[in-house]
């Protein structure tokens, strides 16, 4: 692995990983900006904003840039998060500067024409639907406004069909201007690549980049809460969760090992005793979100209707155990896959590059592979046992319940078994 790093007269840094053995690159560019960067009033424009980038600019027709791109076999994508959008090519190493310039030019040079806006407000409304049918997806969007509510990190990435459907041309104009600028943005580029090339053409092609400027972002603050929604479904979707650790928490590591003890594998011992030893679910894990200043953990499960009430006792008292009696066979397991995660996403250039970019943007420095693993495998038994005692704590828990409800203990009932 040799990163490379550079700073452009305009603020925007390029960097590359360069890999042996390999014909493609993953080219992109970060941006730190996404959906908690919003106003109420401006929700869900951020995910707007990735989409009309692939819809023309005073260059090409969106019919070009999916033609351009593919005429080299290459692939074009791009997603948005809650504090980051990502615009990125995956091209063969000759190609590299055909993927630049595309992407250069969606960024800087995007018309977001408005009878390309009206169709395409009309895909993500219909986006939008398929989530509020698909409800292991949308128990977590009602988590995540529960845990924090009439908050930007609490609002959905996509919106509502009816706030996008009031976003024109020049709303989507004046955000991209205020957000997408020099310093918020990374260039990375993984796989088989030059980093001079990458610098010559960058500094040739991003030219129209908006100049440095500080900004603010609202601090989100969980609130604990409980919302339960009544569906006529087969199956009963639970999260039941907590407030977690941001990315430079010292207790980060320790929470993610935490969490892939609890519910991150088929050995984990939600899996066992939910699953395996009682079959109240088939669906059952943990999951930790890391933001810059804070995060979520929390656990996700699908069941029977009629089992809920069992069910929530059961994964209650393993939270509440989850503090004491860990044992280092069990620890190192949770270290193993973690540290097997990490060393196997080196072998993509697509996680190579995002993960350069990821800690550029939050960092602000590339964090070593073997740095990562030492402090994986500084976690004792101590730090899981004592963050476990103080995050799974009955007034500081998150419920949402969709489906049948019936079954679904009362809030304070759950939060007793706490304590």
């Amino acid at each position: 692995m040799a990163i490379a790093i550079t700073r452009l007269d305009s603020g925007l840094r390029v960097a590359t990983d360069s890999m042996d053995g390999i014909e493609s690159t993953t080219l992109g560019v970060w941006v730190d900006a996404g959906a908690r960067d919003e106003t109420a009033d401006l929700n869900g424009i951020s995910h707007l904003l990735e989409h009309m980038a692939f819809k023309g600019t005073a260059r090409r027709s969106a019919t070009q840039i999916a033609e351009e791109i593919e005429a080299v076999g290459g692939h074009l994508n791009a997603y948005t998060s809650r504090e980051q959008t990502a615009y990125y090519a995956r091209v063969l190493a000759a190609d590299v500067a055909v993927a630049l310039d595309i992407i250069a030019d969606i960024l800087q040079g995007s018309v977001f024409a408005a009878d390309e806006l009206e169709r395409e407000i009309r895909v993500i409304s219909q986006e939008i639907a398929q989530v509020d049918d698909t409800p292991d997806d949308l128990i977590f969007d009602q988590f995540q406004s529960v845990a924090y509510p009439g908050q930007a990190m609490g609002r959905s990435i996509l919106g509502t069909a009816d706030g996008i459907a009031r976003f024109a041309s020049p709303t989507l104009r004046d955000f991209m201007g205020q957000q997408y600028r020099a310093d918020r943005m990374v260039l990375v580029g993984a796989g088989s690549i030059d980093h001079g090339q990458v610098v010559d053409l960058a500094a040739v092609a991003f030219d129209r980049l908006a100049p440095p400027r500080e900004r603010s972002r609202e601090q989100p603050v969980y609130r604990t809460g409980d919302q339960r929604e009544e569906r006529d479904l087969e199956q009963l979707h639970l999260v039941l969760g907590f407030d977690g650790v941001g990315y430079h928490d010292s207790r980060y590591f320790p929470l993610q090992v935490l969490s892939t003890l609890l519910g991150g594998g088929m050995s984990s011992r939600l899996f066992q005793e939910v699953r395996e030893k009682r079959g109240l679910a088939y669906a059952i894990h943990s999951f930790s979100s890391a933001y810059v200043d804070g995060g979520l953990i929390g656990v996700y499960a699908g069941c029977d209707g009629a089992q809920a009430g069992e069910l929530l006792a059961v994964v209650c008292d393993e939270l509440g155990r989850s503090g004491s009696g860990v044992t280092a066979a069990e620890l190192d397991r949770a270290k193993a896959q973690l540290k097997a995660g990490l060393l196997m996403a080196l072998e993509s250039s697509s996680s190579r590059a995002e993960q350069l970019a990821r800690h550029l943007l939050v960092f602000d420095r590339p964090i070593p592979t073997a740095e990562m693993v030492a402090r994986v495998d500084a976690v004792t038994v101590k730090d899981v046992g004592d963050l476990a005692a103080t995050i799974f704590r009955g007034d500081r828990m998150t419920l949402t319940a969709l489906g049948p409800l019936a079954n679904v203990a009362a809030y304070d009932r759950l939060a007793a078994r706490l304590g």
